[in-house]
């Protein structure tokens, strides 16, 4: 069993992205990391620190249920810049296979993203 990100478009040949539960869990981890946080410590994962605390636009995929729901096109515009980032700053070359995953899984995220903002839909958690 596990979670998938796709365009609520309606159409099966959408682009999208899955991870087993654990999978995402782990790249949500990594994200809030190179963010300068531990997701362990916020409220909804363990902790107790509010969201409001912190400074992220990876705010509401970080915060996100992982099993229902969605975001909003304009959330992934929001989003977007700071995810191209993220893969920009990472090494391209002779990289450690779990961090070039990491890399990847956000390049196919924001596939998926700018894939939902060219045609005005809402980014499904299924």
């Amino acid at each position: 069993m596990g979670l998938m990100l796709f365009p609520g478009d309606g159409d099966v040949t959408s682009p999208d992205i899955s991870w087993s539960y654990t999978g995402f869990n782990m790249f949500r981890e990594w994200l809030a990391h190179v963010e300068g946080f531990t997701l362990a410590e916020m409220n909804g994962f363990g902790g107790d620190h509010r969201w409001s605390s912190i400074s992220t636009a990876l705010a509401p995929l970080l915060s996100h249920p992982d099993d229902d729901g969605s975001l909003t096109p304009a959330q992934c515009a929001a989003m977007l810049p700071r995810l191209e980032t993220i893969i920009d700053q990472c090494p391209h070359e002779d990289c450690d296979p779990v961090l070039q995953r990491r890399v990847d899984d956000t390049r196919q995220l924001v596939t998926v993203m700018k894939y939902c903002l060219d045609k005005d839909v809402e980014l499904i958690f299924g």
